[in-house]
């Protein structure tokens, strides 16, 4: 029996990109899918973020829908981008299944979290 292709109904793999920079901050707001189809994308535009020693980034989650191995691999990249520039990486509003990645592997402990991106933004003291 052969297969038919996918209905067009069927939601597409998609992640939109948002982001926002301030002297002591940027923030990245990822919403719609983090998975191999898209991390690349993130990954990507990580060089092109310049981070200043002491600087602090975050990373909004609040509109992530999913989260596969490969964008866990772009989130550790992430950081290893921030503290390679001495700056901080900060993981805002992560959902539960995300949290619950984090922690299985043991990564919960290396990515600071916060409820809000603007929690992270108040709660942050930049270090230089």
């Amino acid at each position: 029996m052969p297969h038919s292709p996918l209905p067009s109904h069927l939601p597409r793999h998609a992640l939109t990109i948002h982001t926002r920079a301030t002297p002591a901050r940027q923030v990245i707001e990822l919403a719609g899918d983090l998975d191999h189809h898209t991390a690349a994308d993130v990954h990507d535009l990580l060089p092109d973020l310049a981070l200043r020693p002491g600087q602090q980034r975050v990373i909004d989650l609040a509109r992530l829908t999913f989260c596969d191995s490969s964008g866990i691999i772009v989130v550790i990249a992430a950081r290893n981008h921030a503290t390679a520039a001495d700056a901080a990486l900060v993981l805002a509003a992560v959902p539960d299944r995300v949290s619950r990645i984090l922690r299985n592997v043991g990564l919960e402990q290396i990515f600071p979290t916060r409820p809000t991106a603007q929690a992270a933004e108040t709660a942050w003291t930049p270090t230089a």
